[in-house]
């Protein structure tokens, strides 16, 4: 899959399968050592409300590895309806979700739960949303993010969203966004020519991609709201690999515009560009840290891919991988504490992170054509592309290996994906 330094810096056509996409769907492949036991008794409904907003708040829980659904018997309780502790205890519980979805007259629907702990016998949390019927699966999302961060003391991520590139035909390319479990899937972008690196803005606004469809590679910027966008780079030669900065008002790219590839800034305006690398390798793949200290890159200086980092204005290079004779596509978690990176190894590449304090590398798939890692906004968990039979699909994968999703539809092929931020 990967022959060369890195597919950010090629400019050749991408050869992908011409099948169809549909949605994705999720396969749980790996789970938590130690998971959570919790029932999610049926929320009570007005109707038929038209999103299973139980359902959706069961496969999150589930789809984290963290948690293990304790069967409810079918039982459905209001978050008014009095709670049986000692029943869910003997059923296994240590915690409980209750619910209701009502529709209001204006149309909108009135979504409330309430989450107890059923071995202190007391409710740990419990919120009212006034809903539209297009925000319902969002605020599902959101009540599996509060019940995670009340049990597990870390923020959840099932409200935020992914995008990922799919071919859908032999000239046919899509840049789509989705929840982040692969439901909910929205077109951004529709082309004949390739797509290619998107990258969230920090607010969650905006991608950043490359396209080809002027002949060439050009980099854009595209309001997710409005579909407004504009390039911002489109010099002589290849312009490719974009990645924001922390305050989201200029990008990392690279470009060929004096020759090899090699690292510039620019300004979203198309304005103040200037070269941070100045060598005779190809250097490519620029990330920012979460707090603008460094920029880390992918270049073979060395003689082989590796990954080094910088000062945003190119001084002070250092090299940050050493082992193995290939390492590329780095990204770095949003505490700033690990890099993840794809490892070739013994002819597998994979995903790989590395403690950044320890120099400590771990590897982390089971897969062996993997690309394109991409962290959660928590940390816990990467995105990332791999080949299944032929075939590019997305999985995840926790940072400590035991957790392990592949999302996949049933055609397709599937690739760059990358996960946004936090929903503001």
């Amino acid at each position: 899959m990967q022959t060369g330094l890195l597919r950010a810096a090629v400019v050749a056509v991408l050869a992908w399968c011409s099948l169809a996409f549909a949605q994705l769907r999720v396969e749980i492949t790996g789970v938590g050592s130690n998971q959570f036991p919790i029932a999610i008794a049926n929320f009570q409904r007005d109707g038929n409300p038209p999103q299973p907003i139980d359902e959706i708040v069961r496969a999150d829980l589930q789809r984290s590895g963290l948690f293990r659904l304790v069967d409810t018997g079918g039982a459905t309780l209001s978050e008014t309806a009095p709670v049986n502790f000692s029943d869910w205890r003997g059923r296994g519980a240590d915690a409980v979700v209750v619910g209701s979805v009502f529709r209001l007259a204006d149309g909108r629907y009135d979504l409330r739960f309430r989450l107890y702990d059923a071995v202190k016998q007391g409710q740990l949390d419990g919120l009212s949303y006034v809903s539209t019927v297009a925000e319902l699966r969002l605020n599902a999302h959101r009540i599996a993010d509060r019940i995670y961060e009340k049990i597990t003391g870390e923020r959840g991520v099932f409200a935020t969203r992914i995008a990922y590139v799919v071919q859908l035909a032999k000239n046919s390319f899509q840049l789509d966004v989705a929840d982040a479990d692969g439901a909910n899937a929205q077109a951004a972008l529709r082309s004949r020519e390739p797509i290619m690196s998107p990258a969230w803005s920090p607010d969650g606004t905006r991608l950043a991609y490359v396209s080809f469809e002027s002949g060439k590679p050009v980099v854009y910027v595209h309001t997710i709201a409005t579909g407004e966008r504009r390039a911002v780079a489109n010099f002589r030669g290849s312009n490719s690999a974009p990645a924001w900065a922390p305050d989201g008002r200029s990008l990392a790219v690279v470009l060929t515009r004096d020759g090899i590839s090699q690292i510039y800034s620019i300004n979203l305006d198309g304005s103040g560009l200037k070269r941070l690398t100045h060598s005779n390798a190809i250097d490519t793949e620029p990330v920012y840290s979460p707090d603008g200290k460094y920029i880390y890159f992918t270049s073979d200086r060395g003689g082989g891919p590796q990954i080094y980092r910088m000062a945003p204005d190119g001084s002070n290079v250092q090299r940050v991988t050493f082992n193995g004779d290939y390492n590329v596509s780095p990204r770095v978690s949003g505490d700033g504490r690990l890099i993840a990176y794809i490892g070739r190894r013994g002819g597998k590449f994979q995903v790989y992170a590395l403690d950044l304090a320890t120099s400590q590398e771990m590897p982390l798939t089971d897969t062996v054509m993997d690309e394109s890692p991409s962290f959660a906004p928590n940390g816990r968990m990467l995105l990332y592309a791999t080949e299944i039979n032929g075939r590019g699909i997305l999985a995840t994968v926790s940072t400590d290996a035991r957790v392990r999703t592949r999302l996949s539809g049933p055609s397709g092929d599937v690739r760059e994906p990358t996960w946004g931020p936090f929903i503001k």
